[in-house]
């Protein structure tokens, strides 16, 4: 070889080793900086500091070219690139408090809703009526991109889930044991953060879906973002006409030996489908290299007209027929929410280091009015009026601003935060008789009631997260609320006022074993705060046989829970083992007592307490380039003690077998199948329980071009889909059973426009 060839290949080589070293080094800070968990900030400083140059003359620089120079920017935040365990059986990377599913990429989210998305993600459970379950607990907290929302607490949130796109869900984060960083709003407990879709590529592009369904139903929406120089801009709009018809029965039978009636059946139907439409946007504008503005809002209005009919047959002791009408109820309702917030983004002067302030608001109303019809074959003694007429309204308005801020130190990390909250809650409900001849309206004043209650909490966090050595990673945190509730009967003008403070720890650890397997542990301890109608002690009328009120003197429920994970890899599966245990004392639980013959009330109360452990696997991955399986399952072991009417303890155990399965395949390049199987095991609860249900659904995607695509859903396939209760106390027995129109069939499609960068450069749009 010649001296010049060998001079050229030297420089040749000598300027990839310094390319490779450059990527190389990219690549190390992008892991340390975006993996929040394991931040290292002495090592990624070592590793970020310029090479020093070697003794030897180099050979003369490349100029580097714009790809390698957007590398070597700092890298996002953790939450702009937060690793996920992806529903679709790609490879976990859990962080060390939370599990995060990918649902954007299942073949079922272009058409279906938030909680057909929640429905894929394991151990999380959406039933028919909106009811959201974690682990058999419907003591769940729901947030909005990590923060609350009024959208999402109480009789709103089914409403909410049902009529929320799933496509606009880019992951979901299931957090067992809360750090210091969560609040306790809205139940408390576990919590599952949607982190809804964004997009920071230049230029713009869009989606629009539209889908047609079984008896009339569909649903459209349309989305996109724009993004050039300083500026983005991202939003939405969908419409959804959508809904569930059911049938149900009822038996209850009174055991104590008191009052006349003993024997009581119901046998009910309900339909009508809900119109739901909403819009959102958000818009970034990056001051400078170091700070970010940021705005939101959304929108989204329902409305339904339902129809009901109720049979009751009611039975005295001597189990003669004393009762016997038939109800029929028209139902209007509307609803409309909304939310917009601000936000502040200020990195400091060392990597890693950030200012976040955020302020969200948000509101929901809702108005609805009952028509009541009642017609007699035996008419009861205390039924005087044939027609009726209820009307509820609602309003909700919550007000969050928050401060985070997080600083490396050393070989971990510092994170310190406040919070300010607000929560407003107004119901009123009117309801009243009807004279069948003059049709004049008088107030029924016994089922009339105007209540409020106002919230307010105080928070302060601080966590310290600390890499010990390459194995050991540990982070330790301390929340403190403060928390002043003012609920005032208005009907009435008389109130009550109750304050407290909480303190709130929380631990996690990890070690690594290997490069493929990772233990971690975590415990937490939460409050759980009563609801608005929770607190409410006036008697509220549900139905002929039901009604409700609340205890203005619930405390808090006080939970300890612990976790065990072991995370590995097995050839080309991903296995996920947890192993966990939960301890709730004060419980909140529902009793149920006899306001008069056959009529039950429902009060919650402070009684008890439960323990629950338990044991959930998942295992996902690729079998073949062209199949792949996402399994998971949890086997509950619980023990829930309440206080009967006698004032005896009574323990009632349950143990429960939840199993969810998914597998995918791939016939061709443009043709996917996926098909989903959810079986839910008994679940206790205070007095009584809810017994097994399964589900299995199917879709198909094929791509018909490189944008458009056509998707099938069949969801509920055998049309198995039931809720049935069993109550067993010392003064009562009763059975309920309600079936929904659950086999339902939606034909859609799918296309995706865009892809222009401000340059004018094609690129493929987002997939």
């Amino acid at each position: 070889m010649t001296l010049y060839k060998k001079n050229k290949l030297a420089k040749v080589l000598t300027a990839t080793a310094r390319h490779h070293k450059q990527v190389l080094r990219t690549l190390l800070l992008g892991t340390l900086f975006t993996e929040a968990t394991w931040v290292n900030p002495a090592l990624a400083r070592a590793i970020a500091a310029p090479t020093k140059p070697a003794a030897t003359k180099p050979a003369p620089a490349t100029p580097a070219k714009p790809e390698i120079k957007a590398e070597t920017k700092p890298a996002s935040p953790p939450e702009v690139e937060a690793p996920t365990v992806t529903v679709s059986a790609e490879r976990p990377s859990n962080r060390i408090d939370r599990q995060v599913y990918d649902v954007k990429s299942d073949v079922s989210s272009t058409n279906g809703s938030a909680a057909d998305a929640l429905n894929n993600v394991p151990s999380v459970n959406v039933d028919p009526d909106g009811t959201v379950s974690l682990r058999g607990s419907t003591k769940v907290q729901i947030l909005i991109d990590g923060k609350p929302s009024a959208m999402l607490q109480g009789d709103n949130r089914a409403a909410t889930l049902a009529a929320m796109p799933g496509n606009d869900i880019e992951s979901v984060e299931v957090i067992n044991n809360p750090g210091a960083q969560f609040g306790n709003e809205a139940g408390g407990g576990p919590i599952i953060n949607l982190v809804m879709r964004r997009t920071r590529q230049p230029g713009g592009f869009g989606v629009i879906n539209a889908n047609g369904g079984s008896a009339g139903r569909y649903n459209t929406a349309l989305s996109g973002s724009y993004h050039e120089g300083a500026w983005g801009i991202q939003g939405g709009v969908n419409f959804r006409h959508d809904g569930r018809n059911s049938v149900g029965d009822a038996v209850r039978d009174r055991i104590d030996g008191i009052g006349a009636a003993t024997h009581n059946t119901q046998t009910s139907s309900a339909k009508g489908l809900n119109n739901s439409s909403g819009l959102n946007a958000a818009l970034t504008y990056n001051l400078g290299a170091k700070d970010t503005l940021g705005a939101n809002f959304s929108y989204t209005a329902r409305n339904n007209d339902q129809q009901s009919e109720d049979h009751y047959l009611t039975f005295n002791k001597d189990n003669a027929l004393f009762s016997d009408y038939v109800r029929t109820t028209q139902r209007k309702g509307d609803g409309t929410s909304y939310s917009w917030g601000a936000r502040f983004d200020h990195k400091g002067d060392i990597s890693g280091e950030n200012l976040k302030l955020d302020l969200r608001v948000s509101s929901s109303e809702n108005a609805s009015v009952s028509n009541y019809a009642n017609v007699y074959a035996v008419k009861p003694e205390l039924m005087s009026d044939r027609y009726n007429l209820q009307d509820n309204r609602s309003n909700v308005k919550l007000v969050d601003f928050t401060g985070d801020y997080e600083r490396p130190h050393d070989n971990g990390l510092v994170k310190l935060g406040y919070k300010i909250a607000d929560n407003k809650s107004e119901f009123d409900t009117g309801y009243f008789d009807i004279n069948p001849v003059s049709n004049a309206r008088t107030v029924n004043t016994t089922r009339t009631n105007r209540y409020s209650l106002d919230e307010g909490n105080l928070a302060l966090y601080g966590s310290y997260q600390l890499r010990l050595n390459e194995q050991w990673g540990v982070l330790a945190g301390l929340r403190t609320e403060y928390t002043h509730i003012d609920v005032r009967q208005l009907s009435a003008n008389i109130g009550a006022t109750n304050h407290y403070l909480s303190y709130i720890p929380s631990f996690f650890a990890s070690y690594k074993l290997s490069d493929d397997t990772t233990l971690r542990f975590s415990y937490a301890h939460r409050i759980r705060r009563a609801g608005a109608n929770e607190l409410n002690p006036f008697v509220s009328y549900r139905d002929e046989l039901n009604a409700s009120s609340g205890n203005p003197g619930l405390k808090p429920t006080q939970t300890d829970s612990f976790e065990l994970a072991y995370e590995t890899r097995v050839d080309k599966l991903d296995v996920n083992l947890r192993a966990y245990y939960r301890k709730e004392s004060d419980s909140i639980i529902y009793r149920r007592t006899f306001l008069k013959d056959g009529v039950l009330l429902t009060t919650p109360d402070n009684g008890g307490g439960s323990h629950t452990r338990g044991l959930e696997f998942t295992v996902s991955g690729k079998l073949t380039p062209k199949f792949s399986i996402n399994t998971s399952g949890n086997l509950l072991l619980g023990e829930q003690t309440y206080i009967n009417a006698a004032g005896q303890d009574v323990h009632r155990p349950s143990t429960s077998l939840s199993v969810r399965g998914r597998i995918n395949y791939q016939i061709t390049d443009d043709d996917h199948l996926q098909l989903s199987l959810n079986t839910q095991g008994r679940t206790v609860s205070g007095e009584g329980y809810r017994q097994p249900n399964s589900t299995a659904n199917f879709s198909y995607r094929h791509n018909i071009t490189k944008s458009l695509n056509l998707v099938v859903n069949v969801t509920d396939i055998f049309n198995s889909n039931k809720t049935e209760t069993q109550v067993d106390t010392d003064i009562l027995k009763e059975s309920s059973i309600r079936r929904y129109d659950g086999r339902l069939i939606y034909v859609g499609f799918s296309y995706r426009f865009g892809g222009v960068t401000p340059g004018g450069n094609s690129r493929p749009p987002r997939g």
